[in-house]
């Protein structure tokens, strides 16, 4: 059975692709950044949508492997690798929840702004922590919500209002707190601005226009509009969300 997050990305895929917030989004120079690789390592990229970071990482190591549940999905990282002549990418089918992976398979285990669509972050993390070898590097990169629990909720329904497949968006905390009880090693957490232009926003989900309506008049209302900071630019609506990028290691 095809799933709601099949389903909608799979329509999406060639968007997605494309985006410019997946492709070249600065969460993706940073982690890039943050994160010194050796060319022996294997990479598992979970939930890779078009492969952007499966892809970002590949040329520094010896194997990228970009994981995700939607074919369309997989077969655009197919397309973009061999535009790029990466010969050491592969796409794997598997569920972020239960991967199909043996135990310390990788060096580094990467998961970027999927994570709020997984039903049990909590199993999805204890994965991740299951497939790294000792020594190994975890990184989480997702959108996050407040701490204040009704402005989370709002945020939330904001966001899954957009997007049905949409689950949750947790806090910084809450990530940190699920790597810790995962057995792993907080080594950074920081949070930085990513700024959404609206219409590509909505047409990426193929948002009715009764549903973008509603979007506008929630982003319009508190908590939201002081939480996304909507503004006209030159561009159309543009609006603020916020990504944490979190590092991880596994115990030698």
């Amino acid at each position: 059975m095809t799933s709601l997050v099949q389903k909608k990305f799979g329509e999406a895929a060639s968007d997605y692709a494309a985006c410019a917030v997946h492709a070249e989004g600065p969460s993706l120079a940073r982690l890039t950044e943050l994160i010194e690789t050796k060319p022996t390592w294997r990479q598992l990229d979970i939930a890779t949508g078009a492969g952007h970071t499966a892809l970002a990482f590949a040329p520094g190591i010896a194997k990228s492997t970009a994981s995700d549940i939607t074919p369309e999905m997989l077969a655009q990282v197919k397309r973009l690798a061999k535009e790029r002549g990466l010969m050491n990418v592969v796409t794997r089918k598997a569920n972020a929840q239960d991967l199909p992976f043996p135990d310390t398979s990788f060096h580094l285990v990467t998961c970027r702004l999927a994570a709020h669509h997984f039903p049990k972050p909590e199993k999805f993390v204890a994965e991740a922590a299951r497939v790294l070898i000792p020594g190994g590097i975890f990184a989480l990169v997702d959108n996050v919500s407040p701490d204040d629990a009704d402005t989370s909720t709002i945020y939330n329904g904001f966001e899954k209002l957009r997007d049905p497949s949409h689950g949750r968006a947790l806090s910084l905390q809450e990530w940190c707190a699920l790597i810790d009880e995962a057995g792993l090693e907080l080594q950074s957490a920081e949070v930085m601005d990513q700024d959404i232009g609206f219409e590509a926003w909505v047409e990426r989900m193929r948002c009715s226009p009764q549903t973008v309506t509603r979007l506008r008049e929630m982003l319009d209302e508190e908590p939201l509009r002081g939480l996304l900071r909507p503004r006209e630019a030159a561009e159309g609506l543009t609006f603020t969300l916020r990504e944490a990028i979190v590092l991880a290691g596994k115990p030698a």
